[in-house]
């Protein structure tokens, strides 16, 4: 006779660039200005820098 398993609970969280499900527990977690965005690895977490520092007139590409 075979036993069921319950498996814990998991909380997904979507990616804020790729909206990519991923668990709660394996998202990167920078806080920005007024939330919590959650991103499912760097190459994500960095194109959304990237991104909003140019809306914000900071591309560190351009000077003086």
């Amino acid at each position: 006779m075979t036993t069921a398993v319950e498996l814990p609970d998991v909380e997904y969280v979507a990616c804020e660039m790729c909206l990519k499900e991923v668990p709660r527990s394996e998202a990167a977690v920078p806080e920005a200005t007024d939330y919590v965005v959650y991103f499912c690895g760097l190459d994500c977490y960095q194109e959304w820098k990237s991104q909003r520092d140019k809306a914000n007139g900071q591309d560190k590409g351009s000077g003086p």
